[in-house]
């Protein structure tokens, strides 16, 4: 598959006119807890020619160029990736994590480095306190709950826990998170759960898991209230987001 998606970001820099710096995969198999059916979901970023920054008619800053029960494709332009960077984003920043990466032009290097600069510990843990949360209303209240949703609480929940603590963005494999803050029952618990996972179709189902249940209730609580302690940073300059825009324009198109 690795094959197939090189082709296809190769078929979209030409169509496209574009030079892609950076491509990974994201979601459950940069997670570590695909299924066998699991898609594949490639996420890349580009930029494009100086001229087409200058264009009098609306450009987007996003290219979706596939979505089937195989492959999800699709990627965001520099320019909406350094916005989102200024502001912290928890994206941008598991994209650079990824332990799946397709492509990596040696001008992403200097771009990575400078995101990594914006790095807010109250944006990122706020963000993932919030998506458990979230998670858990859409997903946790039924008598059945489809497997992967278990992940989709826990991950957030220990991505929380590692911002908080480690004060650095979360890694992206769960079994990093698992091994650093999981132990006794609730990690042989959830071993198990990924064990099923991984020969289960994308839909399968379990009753509800007390011990994981219990564990997700009272890291939640615990969490909440360390989060709402931290405060509001002030915001960062442009500058140098400015800088780094302009000097690669130059660099990957052999502009002046």
């Amino acid at each position: 598959m690795k094959n197939v998606i090189l082709s296809k970001l190769s078929e979209i820099e030409i169509r496209e006119n574009v030079k892609i710096l950076y491509a990974v995969e994201s979601g459950s198999r940069a997670w570590g807890f695909e299924s066998p059916d699991s898609d594949y979901d490639c996420r890349f970023i580009y930029v494009r020619r100086p001229e087409d920054y200058l264009r009098l008619d609306t450009l987007r800053y996003v290219i979706e160029w596939q979505l089937d029960d195989t492959l999800d494709i699709n990627g965001w332009d520099i320019v909406k990736t350094l916005r989102l960077s200024h502001k912290s984003n928890p994206t941008v920043f598991e994209w650079r994590a990824s332990p799946i990466v397709y492509r990596r032009d040696p001008l992403w290097e200097g771009i990575s480095s400078l995101i990594s600069e914006y790095f807010d510990k109250r944006m990122l843990a706020t963000h993932y306190i919030s998506m458990a949360r979230r998670n858990i209303e859409a997903y946790l209240k039924s008598d059945l709950v489809k497997m992967k949703k278990y992940l989709y609480v826990l991950r957030p929940l220990l991505c929380c826990r590692y911002v908080l603590e480690k004060e650095a963005p979360p890694p992206m494999l769960m079994k990093t998170l698992t091994d650093e803050y999981l132990f006794g029952e609730v990690k042989e618990t959830l071993n198990e759960l990924l064990l099923k996972k991984s020969v289960t179709s994308e839909l399968g189902e379990c009753a509800h898991i007390p011990a994981l249940d219990s564990f997700i209730e009272g890291e939640l609580s615990r969490l909440n209230e360390q989060v709402a302690t931290l405060k509001r940073s002030l915001p960062q300059p442009w500058d140098r987001m400015n800088e780094a825009f302009i000097s690669l324009l130059s660099q990957a198109w052999g502009t002046r």
